[in-house]
């Protein structure tokens, strides 16, 4: 049986380059989860502790925004209309995150980081709600199965 309806090229783009983009987030979240040191040897010790000291529901949302993202990602790749609410969970895991950095210690995000965190969390914004978008447009047009 063949499908109704052909997959559009970009949709290739997009899936590739946001499987790309969603891997260097997760290659950053297991190698701070596992406390690597050669990639923690970047952050000053007062830095590494405040990635140590989320509190478990911060992680759970750091976590899902990564990977929930890498999922839409394949998703995307393979043509499930599921890669719609993997895209939709990470959004919700990245409100989670904000939450904890933005919302409750901006002073010492940017007093640790200076402006860094803020400009690249709002280009993550940005991306992850294009990529949802994009799913969502791609399951209603039938790409998605």
């Amino acid at each position: 049986m063949t499908d109704a309806v052909k997959t559009p090229w970009h949709l290739w783009v997009v899936g590739v380059v946001s499987l790309l983009w969603n891997a260097v987030g997760a290659f950053d979240y297991v190698m701070t989860k596992i406390k690597d040191p050669g990639y923690l040897a970047a952050f000053s010790a007062e830095q590494q502790a405040w990635f140590a000291g989320f509190p478990l529901w911060a992680n759970i949302g750091w976590a899902l925004g990564v990977w929930g993202s890498m999922l839409g990602s394949i998703l995307l790749l393979i043509r499930s209309r599921h890669a719609v609410t993997a895209f939709l969970i990470s959004l919700v895991g990245l409100a989670i995150s904000c939450i904890y950095q933005f919302g409750l210690h901006y002073s010492d995000l940017t007093r640790l980081f200076g402006n860094f965190p803020t400009i690249f969390t709002a280009i993550i914004w940005v991306i992850l709600i294009a990529l949802y978008l994009y799913a969502r447009a791609q399951a209603s047009r039938g790409v998605l199965r």
